[in-house]
């Protein structure tokens, strides 16, 4: 079902194409594991970075959720446990390779990382041929409430199986960015940090509420990292989330957004044309040392870049 939410997703995403004529396959050129760079296509494969799993347990393991098996992509150092957890939220197209690289950036950064795949129920977005049949197949059909329950299951088990109590982040890149603002208002996490996640929109049955909504109950500060150029987010929205925060919980009010003026949508993913090197470097280095303000971070370990 095409709603004025997922046509704003899609003109972040596909700025200047008509509905559905941008291809799924055009727009990521990318499959999971070996060849990444390759199938990325000529220009992006020279700024896709990869991230080597040295030195790391990186695999995916099964988390049930509600009765439901979750494959969740896990990266963290090997041999080690009392790790601060960071859940990873993909965008639309799943935890493919990039997303997967982000856990082990993470990972290799001290933290138990989980990149959980949040649309297993509704399908496999990488199986469609366009952005628009994504949105509509998939994306469309994804309650919040799924996600959140997805989440805290995520949470629990890294909890369980090395992570360490009151140390867990939460980041997400565009629709997974909306959910870190969603989560850090539903669960006890001690920071999120959103990248160009989507702020206001239409209420719906599946999305009643929008990071907007929830701005002044937020539980964990957020760091929000956003894009001056970005066609489906404007800055409109960026100063209505603002006073929000401002007129919020003392966690809300602790928040931060970050415009890089120059910066489009999709900015930090290196496998695609919209990818900004230095903003993105900037974005990552601030990640890390909010993570870290927030107790989110390896124990007695400065945020490295």
């Amino acid at each position: 079902m095409w709603n004025e939410n997922l046509k704003a997703q899609f003109q972040s995403l596909a700025p200047g194409c008509p509905e559905g004529e941008l291809s799924r396959r055009d727009f990521v050129r990318t499959a999971l594991g070996v060849g990444f760079a390759v199938a990325a296509g000529p220009v992006t494969a020279q700024t896709v970075v990869q991230t080597p799993a040295d030195g790391l347990l990186a695999a995916e393991v099964q988390i049930d959720s509600g009765g439901q098996k979750i494959p969740v992509y896990r990266a963290q150092p090997k041999g080690r446990s009392d790790l601060p957890v960071v859940l990873v939220v993909s965008e639309i197209f799943g935890v493919h390779e990039y997303i997967a690289d982000v856990a082990r950036r993470f990972a290799h950064q001290g933290y138990l990382a989980l990149a959980p795949d949040l649309f297993v129920r509704q399908g496999d977005p990488m199986a469609y041929g366009s952005i628009a049949e994504v949105m509509s197949k998939v994306i469309s059909k994804v309650p919040d409430a799924q996600v959140l329950q997805d989440l805290d299951a995520c949470r629990n088990w890294a909890l369980a199986n090395g992570g360490r109590v009151g140390h867990v982040g939460i980041t997400g890149f565009c629709w997974g960015g909306r959910f870190v603002w969603l989560y850090c208002a539903h669960a006890p996490v001690q920071a999120g940090v959103a990248w160009y996640g989507r702020l206001v929109g239409t209420p719906s049955e599946l999305s009643p509420r929008n990071p907007v909504d929830i701005a002044k109950e937020l539980k964990a500060p957020v760091l929000g990292l956003y894009g001056g150029k970005d066609q489906g987010i404007t800055q409109e929205s960026v100063e209505q989330m603002r006073k929000a925060l401002a007129a919020g919980s003392a966690a809300a009010r602790a928040s931060e957004i970050v415009v890089y003026p120059d910066a489009g949508h999709g900015f930090h993913a290196d496998y695609r044309p919209s990818y900004n090197a230095k903003d993105a470097q900037d974005g990552w280095n601030r990640a890390l040392a909010w993570l870290h303000r927030h107790q989110v971070a390896a124990a007695n370990a400065p945020p490295r870049t």
